[in-house]
């Protein structure tokens, strides 16, 4: 069914994890009959984190797993770090779907798995469903359950309530159309090692562009262990306002011929990150090993996601280090650990943070820097990056230019959404003439939701809407203000996450308390649910769920409509959004 092969015979590289790399591909033959009778299988239409996962499972990067993780395979991964039979395995790889999909299936039946098309990529022979523990899973596999985390907020607020285990039977990988030639499988890419006479070979992870301290990192770590160098950079999703993969992979191909010749190469990964810190660092070297690669280098905080709600590191700088320690004799391939390299202007030289002395002269450039710099126009020195790089950066974010964002006022009804929100637009306007387009709750629910009730579904639904439109205002540099009830965290977090993947949501919690709203209803509402006359209403016999982290908290009640509308501004602009 599934095609597990061994490393190719010319080579001496490392073997894939568990010893062989599990492809999970038919033959053409039996993939065409089986894509003709998917059509008659219940239907699932895989997320973006799913279809990363689905490609890697089927073409070996997660060897080797065979599929979706099972019940108990979930579990000993969760508490363990290992599989069910004792391998070593840091990351669920799960199939999440609604109770009214899982309530159509039973084990021992196929499922469909298609892309956003409709387009059958696989079959999954349902062995288990199952129905995890969210919060159990968060505090183990991250050890936080604060929101400020983004992979903590897809798995409490975004990821369906059961999972699916099985094993996949692959009809065909998802399509791409874009770095065609840079999409290397970890069969393709092993090959092209073996023909190069490659077999020690050190891979670098990453989801930002490379600059000059980049390129001195990775080549003295490839330096250190004797080995060519594998740039594989995340192209599936990362953490939400990344540059787009696009860009990033512009800048490494730009970066490429800075490398002796022969000595570096650039393959792309369609990973999900969790932005799971330690465990991803565990979990990317497995991956690494399976593309081919006979180490992996492990820098700072790697995978680190930043800071939690409090302001401090959800992991320490040097966590992953210690995790992988821990494993490092059941690990084929070989962890380097180097330090960040900085820049010593009085030495013109890049040196590792620790061989800086106190009469050196370092300099260094922020992203944060690095964005007002291309804003404003600015130079950006010879010793940060290459003139070829920086030329695609400022293509991609020309000076003058601002990002698009969002706005999302959230609160009771009668808590003052509306009142902020067209404050806030008429200062914009007074001072500016970016484009703002006004998503509120009334008026969407009139024109983009029409016929939509008010169950916990149909409002999800109108949010996810709402999060939508925003996100294409946002693609396209413009300002959404959004101001709708949306009293479910689930549905808040899905809405910015659609912005995220092209700006910057910034979510307002406009916190008047329930006493004050009823004082303010003019409709009448509050009095009528409170009669029963009205059911389903927010704040009395439907929950608020209040916003764990919300960029901005303002209580109506205390402070004027003007007021909080200069400060939401003025947190603006110190944010470099305006």
């Amino acid at each position: 069914m599934n095609a597990s092969i061994q490393a190719p015979s010319s080579s001496t590289l490392i073997a894939p994890h568990g010893g062989q790399l599990t492809e999970l591909y038919l033959p053409l033959e039996e993939a065409e009959a089986l894509k003709k009778r998917a059509a008659q299988l219940p239907q699932w239409t895989l997320g973006e984190r799913q279809l990363c996962d689905l490609e890697l499972l089927l073409n070996g990067g997660f060897s080797p797993l065979t599929g979706f993780l099972g019940e108990a395979d979930y579990r000993s991964v969760v508490d363990d770090l290992r599989l069910a039979d004792g391998t070593l395995w840091p990351m669920p790889i799960t199939l999440d779907v609604p109770e009214s999909l899982a309530a159509q299936l039973q084990p021992g039946q196929e499922l469909s798995l298609n892309d956003t098309q409709g387009t059958p990529l696989a079959v999954l022979e349902i062995s288990d469903i199952y129905r995890p523990d969210r919060e159990h899973e968060a505090l183990q596999v991250f050890g936080s359950t604060d929101r400020a985390h983004p992979g903590v907020a897809e798995l409490l607020d975004r990821n369906h309530p059961v999972n699916l285990g099985g094993r996949l039977r692959g009809i065909q990988p998802p399509a791409h159309y874009d770095f065609v030639a840079l999409r290397r499988s970890p069969r393709q890419l092993r090959e092209w090692f073996a023909s190069q006479g490659w077999d020690r070979i050190v891979a670098f992870q990453t989801r930002n562009p490379m600059h000059r301290a980049h390129r001195e990192l990775t080549l003295r770590a490839a330096e250190k262990v004797g080995a060519r160098l594998l740039i594989q950079p995340v192209v599936g999703r990362t953490k939400p306002g990344d540059i787009d993969h696009y860009t990033r992979v512009r800048c490494y191909q730009a970066l490429l011929p800075h490398y002796p010749a022969g000595q570096a190469a650039l393959s792309l990964l369609p990973l999900a990150m969790r932005m799971g810190g330690p465990r991803e660092a565990l979990w990317h070297a497995l991956i690494r090993q399976n593309f081919g690669a006979s180490h992996f280098i492990v820098g700072r905080d790697h995978a680190g996601p930043g800071k939690n709600s409090q302001g401090e590191p959800f992991y320490g700088p040097f966590e992953a280090h210690e995790l992988i320690a821990r494993y490092q004799d059941e690990l084929a391939i070989e962890v380097v650990t180097f330090p960040a390299m900085v820049y010593a202007a009085n030495r013109d030289a890049y040196l590792p943070a620790p061989d800086v002395t106190a009469e050196d002269e370092v300099r260094d450039i922020s992203g944060t820097e690095l964005r007002r710099r291309l804003h404003q126009g600015e130079d950006i020195p010879a010793w940060f990056t290459f003139p070829d790089v920086v030329k695609i950066l400022r293509e991609r974010h020309p000076a003058g230019a601002r990002p698009g964002f969002t706005l999302f006022f959230t609160g009771l009804s009668g808590s003052g959404k509306s009142t902020l929100a067209q404050a806030v637009v008429a200062h914009l306007l007074e001072t500016s003439s970016r484009a703002i387009t006004v998503l509120d709750g009334d008026e969407v629910r009139l024109h983009l939701s029409k016929g939509l009730g008010f169950s916990r579904e149909d409002r999800d639904t109108n949010i996810t809407r709402i999060g939508y439109v925003a996100s294409e205002v946002v693609r396209h540099g413009g300002i959404a203000i959004c101001a709708p009830i949306a009293p479910y965290e689930g549905a808040r977090s899905q809405a910015r996450a659609l912005v995220e993947s092209h700006g910057r949501f910034v979510e307002i919690y406009v916190a008047t308390p329930l006493e004050v709203c009823e004082q303010r209803d003019r409709k009448g509402l509050y009095a009528k649910a409170r009669a029963g006359k009205l059911t389903g209403f927010t704040g009395i016999d439907d929950p608020y769920e209040v916003p764990a982290a919300p960029e901005l908290t303002i209580d109506a009640s205390q402070e004027s409509a003007l007021d909080a509308a200069h400060r939401i501004v003025a947190w603006l602009q110190a944010e470099q959004l305006l």
